[in-house]
């Protein structure tokens, strides 16, 4: 068995040659943007004004200011600031020649078109040109956009922006078992769940995905999909039929249509049965049947792949926090990924009776990794909890 690391390294050594394309902003929420994009012009493009208040020279100690004009968010400032005079300038607004300081409404007095300042203003107020990005310095690296970004893009005055192309991912299940939801249930029967929901994993990374159904466990059927699917996509996801069953044809299945198997079987629990496989630049993960296997290989394993496919080196999300509740499991000869439950730092661990057990991870909100030799977690512990 391979230990999970070294798969993952194995991942990575793979030359994937992302394809970059151009989206309106209004389409690349959750895209990958592959390179680095820089500030078109200097932020805020003029000196404005922090608050509303009277523009003056600091230097002045007038005992009243003459209001020479208002200055609302999106005027162009007319007049100059000579002594004893001031502008009347909104939040927003430019800033007018000669002003170099804003007294805040509130620390002012006005009557009769004159401000008295009684109480002493002791900052200027104002956000400078490029007080917060210069024309040039980057403005966003290599990441997933989030709407945050859109915004920041918006402001810079991209109306469209650079995105990796998404690889088209196939997604079969395997199994005679199988029934679509909403079918009647025969005896030894049992709904599909993980191709609604390695479709759904997908297109969480607003990556395109196709959906080919269910194959049967009959070896010249599943080569027959295989066969299709991989015409068709860059990446391939199989669901079942990578194990040491009678009916497990996936492996000999992709040796007979010409792929290589890279790897076949991981050190990991839940996923033992976990397969990798390249046939001329395209891809298959096989995906051991049951659902929380398939759920977590897909996060681990998968997910680090596609987003490599596109030219983005996935960092996941952690949170350190203590373990709430000891763990403890029969051996230690496998990594383990255990579903968890956060409130604040303590870490919960969910009631889990293995890897046919889906509904467990309706409470899932991270996992935890128990490490190769490790065969109990005290209460106390502290653990990095990978966030879902």
């Amino acid at each position: 068995m391979l230990d999970a690391d070294t798969a993952l390294r194995i991942l990575e050594k793979f030359e994937l040659s992302p394809k970059v394309e151009e989206v309106p902003l209004s389409e690349a929420l959750g895209r990958i943007l592959p390179q680095r994009v820089n500030a078109r012009v200097d932020s805020p493009p003029f000196s404005k004004a922090a608050m509303d208040g009277f523009a003056l020279r600091s230097e002045d100690t007038a005992e009243h200011y003459q209001i020479v004009e208002t200055i609302a968010a999106g005027d162009v400032p007319r007049k100059t600031i000579a002594p004893g005079q001031c502008s009347k300038i909104m939040t927003g607004a430019m800033m007018p020649e000669g002003a170099d300081k804003i007294v805040r409404v509130e620390f002012t007095r006005e009557a009769e078109g004159r401000v008295t300042v009684v109480e002493p203003e002791p900052y200027a107020n104002i956000i400078y040109r490029g007080e917060n990005l210069k024309q040039g310095d980057p403005l966003l690296q290599p990441k997933v956009l989030t709407p945050q970004d859109i915004g920041v893009l918006a402001s810079q005055g991209f109306a469209s922006v650079p995105v990796s192309v998404a690889p088209l991912v196939g997604i079969l299940t395997t199994g005679s078992e199988l029934r679509s939801a909403g079918e009647q249930l025969e005896a030894g029967q049992i709904y599909n769940s993980n191709g609604p929901q390695l479709c759904a994993q997908v297109e969480a990374m607003k990556v395109k995905s196709r959906y080919y159904g269910v194959v049967s466990d009959d070896p010249q059927k599943l080569a027959d999909m295989v066969e299709c699917a991989l015409g068709d996509c860059d990446v391939l996801l199989l669901s079942g039929g990578v194990s040491m069953g009678d009916l497990d044809f996936v492996p000999d299945v992709l040796k007979r249509l010409g792929a290589k198997v890279v790897f076949h079987k991981l050190a990991v629990k839940p996923g033992k049965p976990t397969l990798f496989a390249e046939k001329k630049g395209s891809y298959v993960f096989g995906l051991p049947g049951n659902p929380v296997s398939t759920f977590i290989i897909f996060e681990v394993f998968v997910k680090t792949f596609l987003y490599r496919w596109m030219g983005f080196s996935y960092k996941t999300r952690t949170l350190s926090g203590t373990l709430a509740e000891p763990i403890k499991r029969r051996d230690g000869e496998r990594l383990e990924y255990r579903p968890v439950r956060l409130e604040g730092r303590r870490i919960y661990p969910l009631s889990y009776h293995g890897s046919s057990h889906l509904s467990a991870l309706r409470e899932a909100e991270g996992l935890i990794r128990i490490e190769i030799g490790t065969t109990s977690l005290e209460q106390g512990g502290e653990l990095d909890v990978r966030l879902l």
